[in-house]
Protein backbone atom coordinates (compact mmCIF):
# COMPACT_ATOMS: atom_id res chain seq x y z
CA UNK A 1 0.00 0.00 0.00
CA UNK A 2 2.75 2.56 1.11
CA UNK A 3 4.57 1.48 -2.29
CA UNK A 4 1.28 2.09 -4.16
CA UNK A 5 0.60 5.32 -2.56
CA UNK A 6 4.61 6.73 -3.04
CA UNK A 7 4.43 5.55 -6.97
CA UNK A 8 1.16 7.77 -7.06
CA UNK A 9 2.63 10.71 -5.27
CA UNK A 10 5.33 10.20 -7.76
CA UNK A 11 3.27 10.51 -10.63
CA UNK A 12 0.94 13.76 -9.50
CA UNK A 13 4.59 15.57 -8.71
CA UNK A 14 5.75 14.72 -12.46
CA UNK A 15 1.93 15.82 -13.79
CA UNK A 16 3.04 18.86 -11.71
CA UNK A 17 5.92 19.82 -13.83
CA UNK A 18 5.52 18.68 -16.71
CA UNK A 19 2.65 21.43 -16.92
CA UNK A 20 4.50 23.92 -14.74
CA UNK A 21 7.15 23.52 -18.13
CA UNK A 22 4.21 23.59 -20.21
CA UNK A 23 3.23 26.61 -18.74
CA UNK A 24 6.66 28.08 -19.00
CA UNK A 25 6.91 27.41 -22.61
CA UNK A 26 3.80 29.23 -23.48
CA UNK A 27 5.40 32.13 -21.43
CA UNK A 28 8.45 31.70 -23.64
CA UNK A 29 6.77 32.25 -26.96
CA UNK A 30 4.66 35.24 -25.43
CA UNK A 31 7.81 36.76 -25.05
CA UNK A 32 9.53 35.83 -27.96
CA UNK A 33 6.99 37.25 -30.00
CA UNK A 34 7.08 40.74 -28.55
CA UNK A 35 10.82 40.78 -30.09
CA UNK A 36 10.03 40.27 -33.70
CA UNK A 37 8.64 43.93 -33.90
CA UNK A 38 10.66 45.37 -31.34
CA UNK A 39 14.23 44.08 -33.31
CA UNK A 40 12.40 45.09 -35.94
CA UNK A 41 12.37 48.69 -34.94
CA UNK A 42 15.97 49.18 -33.95
CA UNK A 43 17.23 47.06 -36.47
CA UNK A 44 17.30 49.98 -38.39
CA UNK A 45 19.43 52.43 -36.27
CA UNK A 46 21.42 49.64 -34.71
CA UNK A 47 23.91 46.99 -36.09
CA UNK A 48 22.77 43.41 -35.52
CA UNK A 49 25.90 43.37 -34.11
CA UNK A 50 25.96 46.16 -31.49
CA UNK A 51 22.20 45.01 -30.85
CA UNK A 52 22.86 41.39 -29.89
CA UNK A 53 26.08 42.20 -27.82
CA UNK A 54 23.46 44.59 -25.38
CA UNK A 55 21.32 42.77 -25.04
CA UNK A 56 23.47 39.50 -24.20
CA UNK A 57 25.32 41.46 -22.01
CA UNK A 58 22.63 42.89 -20.04
CA UNK A 59 20.99 38.98 -20.06
CA UNK A 60 24.40 37.64 -18.66
CA UNK A 61 25.06 40.56 -15.71
CA UNK A 62 21.69 39.55 -14.27
CA UNK A 63 23.30 35.71 -13.85
CA UNK A 64 26.83 36.48 -12.83
CA UNK A 65 26.04 35.26 -8.90
CA UNK A 66 26.03 31.74 -10.77
CA UNK A 67 29.14 31.59 -12.25
CA UNK A 68 30.97 30.75 -8.94
CA UNK A 69 31.49 26.87 -8.39
CA UNK A 70 31.88 26.28 -12.17
CA UNK A 71 33.13 22.55 -13.30
CA UNK A 72 35.04 21.40 -16.78
CA UNK A 73 31.43 19.78 -17.85
CA UNK A 74 29.15 22.84 -16.83
CA UNK A 75 31.69 24.85 -18.94
CA UNK A 76 31.86 22.93 -21.89
CA UNK A 77 27.93 22.08 -22.49
CA UNK A 78 27.18 25.62 -21.31
CA UNK A 79 29.75 27.26 -23.86
CA UNK A 80 28.18 24.79 -26.29
CA UNK A 81 24.70 25.91 -26.11
CA UNK A 82 25.78 29.33 -25.47
CA UNK A 83 27.63 29.45 -29.33
CA UNK A 84 24.21 27.73 -30.64
CA UNK A 85 22.30 30.12 -29.11
CA UNK A 86 24.77 33.20 -30.59
CA UNK A 87 24.15 31.76 -33.71
CA UNK A 88 20.07 31.55 -34.03
CA UNK A 89 20.25 35.15 -32.42
CA UNK A 90 22.92 36.41 -34.71
CA UNK A 91 21.31 35.20 -38.08
CA UNK A 92 17.71 35.89 -36.99
CA UNK A 93 18.89 39.62 -36.48
CA UNK A 94 21.00 39.93 -39.73
CA UNK A 95 17.64 38.62 -41.81
CA UNK A 96 15.59 41.03 -39.95
CA UNK A 97 17.69 43.45 -41.85
CA UNK A 98 15.79 42.60 -45.48
CA UNK A 99 12.69 41.33 -44.15
CA UNK A 100 9.42 41.81 -42.34
CA UNK A 101 8.94 40.85 -38.44
CA UNK A 102 6.19 37.89 -39.53
CA UNK A 103 8.12 37.11 -42.83
CA UNK A 104 10.68 36.25 -40.09
CA UNK A 105 8.39 34.72 -37.32
CA UNK A 106 6.91 32.29 -39.67
CA UNK A 107 10.23 31.14 -41.52
CA UNK A 108 11.46 30.51 -38.01
CA UNK A 109 8.78 28.55 -36.75
CA UNK A 110 9.85 25.67 -39.38
CA UNK A 111 12.11 24.67 -36.56
CA UNK A 112 9.54 22.29 -35.63
CA UNK A 113 9.20 20.44 -38.06
CA UNK A 114 13.10 20.13 -38.18
CA UNK A 115 13.35 19.25 -34.55
CA UNK A 116 12.04 15.54 -35.64
CA UNK A 117 13.49 15.84 -38.64
CA UNK A 118 17.19 15.97 -36.69
CA UNK A 119 16.22 13.74 -33.60
CA UNK A 120 16.87 11.41 -35.98
CA UNK A 121 20.53 11.52 -34.88
CA UNK A 122 19.53 10.45 -31.55
CA UNK A 123 18.21 7.61 -32.57
CA UNK A 124 14.57 8.47 -33.50
CA UNK A 125 13.30 6.94 -36.77
CA UNK A 126 11.44 9.28 -39.16
CA UNK A 127 7.49 8.45 -39.74
CA UNK A 128 6.16 9.31 -43.54
CA UNK A 129 4.50 12.18 -41.71
CA UNK A 130 6.81 14.13 -40.92
CA UNK A 131 8.70 13.55 -44.25
CA UNK A 132 4.72 15.23 -45.91
CA UNK A 133 4.48 17.74 -43.26
CA UNK A 134 8.54 19.03 -44.02
CA UNK A 135 7.12 19.17 -47.77
CA UNK A 136 3.93 21.11 -46.80
CA UNK A 137 6.33 23.57 -44.80
CA UNK A 138 8.84 24.05 -47.38
CA UNK A 139 5.69 24.85 -50.09
CA UNK A 140 4.58 27.61 -47.66
CA UNK A 141 7.94 29.15 -47.20
CA UNK A 142 8.12 29.16 -50.78
CA UNK A 143 4.51 30.94 -50.88
CA UNK A 144 5.37 32.87 -47.95
CA UNK A 145 8.44 34.21 -49.95
CA UNK A 146 6.96 34.73 -53.37
CA UNK A 147 5.08 37.63 -51.66
CA UNK A 148 7.93 39.53 -50.98
CA UNK A 149 9.87 39.30 -54.39
CA UNK A 150 11.55 35.94 -54.23
CA UNK A 151 13.51 33.78 -51.98
CA UNK A 152 16.26 36.36 -50.32
CA UNK A 153 19.28 36.69 -48.44
CA UNK A 154 17.44 37.49 -45.81
CA UNK A 155 15.35 34.28 -45.74
CA UNK A 156 18.35 32.63 -46.11
CA UNK A 157 19.64 33.74 -42.71
CA UNK A 158 16.48 33.25 -41.08
CA UNK A 159 16.44 29.46 -42.32
CA UNK A 160 19.70 29.71 -40.97
CA UNK A 161 18.09 30.51 -37.65
CA UNK A 162 15.32 27.85 -37.28
CA UNK A 163 18.07 25.04 -38.09
CA UNK A 164 20.18 26.40 -34.88
CA UNK A 165 16.65 26.85 -32.53
CA UNK A 166 16.03 23.37 -33.66
CA UNK A 167 19.26 21.96 -32.48
CA UNK A 168 19.78 24.27 -29.66
CA UNK A 169 15.62 22.25 -28.82
CA UNK A 170 17.29 19.01 -28.94
CA UNK A 171 21.04 19.80 -27.57
CA UNK A 172 19.11 21.84 -24.63
CA UNK A 173 17.10 18.54 -23.95
CA UNK A 174 19.98 16.27 -23.59
CA UNK A 175 21.92 18.37 -21.57
CA UNK A 176 19.89 20.35 -18.82
CA UNK A 177 18.74 17.59 -16.68
CA UNK A 178 22.54 17.32 -16.32
CA UNK A 179 23.34 20.20 -14.41
CA UNK A 180 21.65 22.91 -12.02
CA UNK A 181 19.61 25.55 -14.57
CA UNK A 182 20.97 28.91 -13.29
CA UNK A 183 24.55 27.75 -13.53
CA UNK A 184 24.00 25.96 -16.83
CA UNK A 185 22.34 29.24 -18.27
CA UNK A 186 24.92 31.88 -16.87
CA UNK A 187 27.29 29.96 -18.54
CA UNK A 188 25.04 30.04 -21.56
CA UNK A 189 24.68 33.83 -21.92
CA UNK A 190 28.32 34.41 -20.88
CA UNK A 191 29.39 32.79 -23.92
CA UNK A 192 26.78 34.35 -25.95
CA UNK A 193 27.85 37.81 -24.61
CA UNK A 194 31.53 37.24 -25.62
CA UNK A 195 30.92 36.36 -28.95
CA UNK A 196 28.52 38.85 -29.56
CA UNK A 197 31.11 41.63 -27.92
CA UNK A 198 33.99 40.29 -30.32
CA UNK A 199 31.98 40.66 -33.35
CA UNK A 200 30.23 43.95 -32.46
CA UNK A 201 34.08 45.68 -30.88
CA UNK A 202 34.44 47.50 -34.62
CA UNK A 203 31.23 49.06 -34.23
CA UNK A 204 30.37 49.96 -30.84
CA UNK A 205 31.78 53.52 -29.84
CA UNK A 206 30.15 54.72 -33.02
CA UNK A 207 26.72 53.35 -32.34
CA UNK A 208 26.33 54.16 -28.58
CA UNK A 209 24.56 57.34 -29.43
CA UNK A 210 21.89 55.14 -31.39
CA UNK A 211 21.85 52.49 -28.40
CA UNK A 212 21.29 55.13 -25.90
CA UNK A 213 17.88 56.51 -28.02
CA UNK A 214 16.67 52.88 -27.38
CA UNK A 215 18.01 52.08 -24.31
CA UNK A 216 14.26 51.34 -23.12
CA UNK A 217 14.06 48.38 -25.58
CA UNK A 218 17.30 46.69 -25.36
CA UNK A 219 16.77 46.65 -21.78
CA UNK A 220 13.27 45.47 -22.04
CA UNK A 221 14.53 42.81 -24.70
CA UNK A 222 17.72 41.69 -22.47
CA UNK A 223 16.05 40.84 -19.27
CA UNK A 224 12.20 40.24 -21.11
CA UNK A 225 13.48 38.91 -24.21
CA UNK A 226 16.95 36.86 -23.64
CA UNK A 227 17.39 36.31 -19.81
CA UNK A 228 13.95 35.31 -18.98
CA UNK A 229 13.13 32.74 -21.79
CA UNK A 230 16.66 31.32 -21.54
CA UNK A 231 15.89 30.50 -18.18
CA UNK A 232 11.98 29.48 -18.23
CA UNK A 233 13.19 27.34 -21.20
CA UNK A 234 16.01 25.56 -19.02
CA UNK A 235 13.83 25.08 -16.80
CA UNK A 236 10.55 23.35 -19.03
CA UNK A 237 13.02 21.71 -20.85
CA UNK A 238 13.89 19.16 -18.16
CA UNK A 239 9.94 18.44 -17.75
CA UNK A 240 8.86 18.42 -21.25
CA UNK A 241 10.47 16.30 -24.36
CA UNK A 242 11.76 18.03 -27.36
CA UNK A 243 8.73 17.22 -29.48
CA UNK A 244 6.69 18.76 -27.21
CA UNK A 245 8.92 22.06 -26.75
CA UNK A 246 8.74 22.38 -30.56
CA UNK A 247 5.15 21.94 -30.72
CA UNK A 248 4.30 25.00 -28.51
CA UNK A 249 6.78 27.27 -30.12
CA UNK A 250 4.51 27.17 -32.88
CA UNK A 251 2.19 29.64 -31.20
CA UNK A 252 5.35 32.13 -31.32
CA UNK A 253 4.66 33.03 -35.09
CA UNK A 254 0.86 33.36 -33.99
CA UNK A 255 2.09 35.99 -31.56
CA UNK A 256 4.91 37.20 -33.20
CA UNK A 257 1.84 38.56 -35.96
CA UNK A 258 -0.38 40.11 -33.48
CA UNK A 259 2.81 42.41 -31.91
CA UNK A 260 3.57 43.18 -35.39
CA UNK A 261 0.19 43.95 -36.38
CA UNK A 262 -0.15 46.53 -32.85
CA UNK A 263 3.07 47.63 -33.22
CA UNK A 264 4.17 47.97 -36.72
CA UNK A 265 1.16 47.83 -38.84
CA UNK A 266 2.40 44.75 -40.58
CA UNK A 267 0.20 42.55 -42.56
CA UNK A 268 0.19 39.96 -44.70
CA UNK A 269 -1.35 39.40 -48.01
CA UNK A 270 -3.05 36.67 -49.59
CA UNK A 271 -0.04 35.06 -50.91
CA UNK A 272 1.75 35.57 -47.24
CA UNK A 273 -1.83 34.63 -45.25
CA UNK A 274 -1.62 31.10 -48.06
CA UNK A 275 2.03 30.46 -47.07
CA UNK A 276 1.92 30.86 -43.49
CA UNK A 277 -0.90 28.93 -43.09
CA UNK A 278 0.68 26.37 -44.62
CA UNK A 279 3.41 26.32 -42.44
CA UNK A 280 1.47 26.24 -39.14
CA UNK A 281 -0.98 23.69 -40.42
CA UNK A 282 2.11 21.77 -41.06
CA UNK A 283 3.51 21.70 -37.61
CA UNK A 284 0.68 21.10 -35.82
CA UNK A 285 0.54 17.95 -38.55
CA UNK A 286 4.02 16.97 -37.92
CA UNK A 287 3.64 16.54 -33.69
CA UNK A 288 0.01 14.85 -34.05
CA UNK A 289 -0.05 11.97 -31.82
CA UNK A 290 0.90 9.28 -34.35
CA UNK A 291 4.22 10.73 -35.02
CA UNK A 292 5.01 11.36 -31.09
CA UNK A 293 6.95 8.87 -29.13
CA UNK A 294 9.35 8.94 -26.35
CA UNK A 295 12.76 10.43 -27.21
CA UNK A 296 15.78 9.85 -25.63
CA UNK A 297 16.23 13.04 -24.09
CA UNK A 298 12.34 13.08 -23.09
CA UNK A 299 13.15 9.39 -21.39
CA UNK A 300 16.28 11.48 -19.56
CA UNK A 301 13.97 13.60 -17.76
Amino acid sequence: MTLGLQAQKKTREEKSKHSRGILLLIITTVLWGTSFPLLKQVVGDVSPAVILAVRSTIAAAVFVPWLRKLDATLLRDGAFLGVLYFAECATALLGLETISANRSAFIISFNVILVPIFSVCFGKKLSLQVICAAGLAIAGIGILSWEGGGWSQGDWLTLGCAIGVATHILTLGVLSPRHATLPLVAVQLGVMSLLSLTWAAPQLVEQMAAVAQHSHTLLYIGLAVTATPIWTQTIAQRYVAAHETAFIYTLEPVFAAIFSFGLLGEQLGIRGMIGAALVLIATFWSQQKSEVSKSPEGEAR
